[in-house]
């Protein structure tokens, strides 16, 4: 009589490093992601948090606060992307303020303005690890009719490998950085409203805040250069053919 087949293995638990400093909303978070299976490493500062990153296993997402005691938040992003495109989750208790601008500019993938429900966070967060494990279909294959390289002058899309050149140099994206630009490059030379690639890339409604897709198409523009993607005043933005 044949073994049974042995049960697959579950995957291992997605690594979170949340820097919070206040005690209570540090517990909580912790608490509450854990119930989700997350399993988190929490630290109380930015000098703290960012020992614990480069010390740590490997993280799958960060959780920072701004305002945080010793290296703020804001700090603590550059840091990190100094040397890793980990997806980040800012969180803010000022959301109309600097503090989103600047957590963006500094390379954050999205933010969310405390006090924030669990299911909000938890929200926020499978979209960042969606986008961080995005392919154009399973297994890495690209969708069907779509090709597996895609090229715009000097610039080269490998959308099966998931790699962007630019006259042959190898480009590190984010991924939220990456799945913007593959969203433009699906639609070379046609204009994407904002609320198209907020609902397309960072998976909001109507009511997602546009200046995180701003801060990504300026952060593109930096990396790809300025010309690549053209600015079609009060509609959206387009990828140049």
């Amino acid at each position: 009589m044949p073994s049974p087949a042995p049960a697959p293995e579950s995957p291992p638990p997605v690594r979170v490093l949340l820097v919070e400093d206040d005690e209570l909303m540090r517990r909580s978070f912790t608490v509450a992601l854990e119930r989700y299976g997350y399993r988190v490493t929490a630290a109380a500062d930015g000098l703290t948090g960012l020992e614990s990153f480069r010390d740590g296993d490997g993280f799958d997402l960060l959780i920072l606060d701004v305002m945080l005691p010793g290296l703020d938040g804001i700090g603590l992003c550059r840091r990190v992307r100094e040397t890793s495109l980990v997806p980040v989750l800012m969180m803010s208790a000022r959301g109309d303020g600097l503090d989103v601008v600047a957590g963006l500019e500094a390379g954050a993938d999205d933010y969310v303005v405390k006090p924030v429900d669990t299911y909000v966070l938890v929200a926020r967060i499978r979209s960042l690890l969606r986008r961080a494990a995005y392919a154009p279909a399973p297994g890495g294959e690209p969708a069907a009719g779509q090709e597996d390289v895609l090229t715009f002058g000097d610039l080269t899309i490998d959308t099966g490998g998931m790699e962007v050149s630019l006259s042959g140099t190898p480009v590190a994206l984010t991924p939220t950085e990456l799945k913007l630009l593959l969203e433009f490059a699906a639609h070379p030379g046609i204009v994407l409203e904002r609320h198209t690639l907020l609902r397309n890339v960072w998976e909001y409604g109507w009511d997602g805040d546009s200046r995180v897709v701003d801060l990504a198409v300026q952060r593109l523009r930096k990396k790809l250069g300025r010309e690549r993607i053209e600015t079609v005043r009060g509609f959206g933005y387009k990828l140049r053919r």
